[in-house]
Formats: structure tokens, C-alpha cells, sequence
């Protein structure tokens, strides 16, 4: 592996310098990657959604899927919908996994940002049926969304 990397290094350093002299600003360099862009099918948000609930739904899931699925979905600019966080959520209890459920909760409303006020209460009330079903609590029912240790301000004494 490094002799390769080593060896287009090289290559490279060569398409840089060409016999003492620096290459002509205009002149393409030997060894030199270009990046094209990619123009594959998109996905519509029907299958995304699709996608990720069947994941969810995989009798034979493990926890390290779990996971990795719920970060793949941190990681994407969007709240996931309803239906895909009550597959989810079903997941965690059929790994028994209560405090993932609960984290995963907890992820969603910071999910929100800006528009917390708005879709985590819209989010909360759709699925409020499958947490009742599961014997799922909110953070908020838990104390989470409140510090635990805080101490009052001293510009507040």
C-alpha cells in the first residue's frame, strides 16, 4: 500500500517539474486527478422513507445496525418522519434497548434546531401511540431536558 501511494507520489512530483523548471501555468500535469460529478438516479423521498422503515423492521437486527442506522440519519439534514422513528423505536424494544430509544429521542429534538417548537411537538403527538404501545418515556418525562447538576447563576443571586 505505501510502496503504490509512494510511487504515484512520484509520479506526480515528475508532472510538477520538468527538467529543472516549474510547469507552464495553462500545462496539464501528469498524474493529476480530476473529480467528476456523479449524475446517478436520485431517490424519491417515498423510497428513502421506505428504506430506512424496512431496515427498522428486520426481525434478525442487532443493536450495532441500530445504531448505525440512527447516526446515518443524525448525519442527513433532516427530521426523519414519523414512521420511520416508530420503526425504529420498535427496534429498540426488540433488542431491548430502552435507553437507545430514549437517546434516539433525545437526538430528534436537537434534530429540530431552529424549528424545535414547531415539528418536535408535531413529532411527539404522531408518535405518542407507538411509545404508549412500547412503554416508551419522552426525555422530557424523564427529567432529560433539564440539567441534572445545575446551579444557579451568581448574576441571578
Amino acid at each position: 500500500m505505501f510502496s503504490s501511494v509512494a510511487r504515484l507520489a512520484s509520479s506526480a512530483a515528475r508532472g510538477f517539474v520538468l527538467n529543472g523548471s516549474m510547469v507552464r501555468p495553462g500545462a496539464v500535469a501528469v498524474g493529476q486527478a480530476t473529480r467528476g460529478m456523479s449524475h446517478g438516479s436520485t431517490e424519491s423521498d417515498e423510497d428513502f422513507d421506505a428504506r430506512y422503515e424496512a431496515f427498522f423492521n428486520k426481525p434478525d437486527i442487532d443493536g450495532w445496525e441500530i445504531r448505525k442506522a440512527m447516526n446515518d440519519l443524525s448525519g442527513m439534514d433532516l427530521v426523519p418522519e414519523p414512521k420511520i422513528i416508530n420503526a425504529a423505536l420498535r427496534a429498540c424494544r426488540r433488542v431491548n434497548d430502552y435507553a437507545l430509544a430514549v437517546r434516539y429521542l433525545e437526538s430528534l429534538r436537537f434534530k429540530c434546531g431552529d424549528l424545535e417548537s414547531k415539528i418536535y411537538p408535531y413529532i411527539i403527538q404522531e408518535i405518542t401511540p407507538t411509545l404508549n404501545e412500547l412503554g416508551i418515556d419522552t426525555p422530557e418525562k424523564l427529567g432529560y431536558d433539564k440539567p441534572e447538576l445545575a446551579l444557579k447563576s451568581v448574576f441571578d443571586m
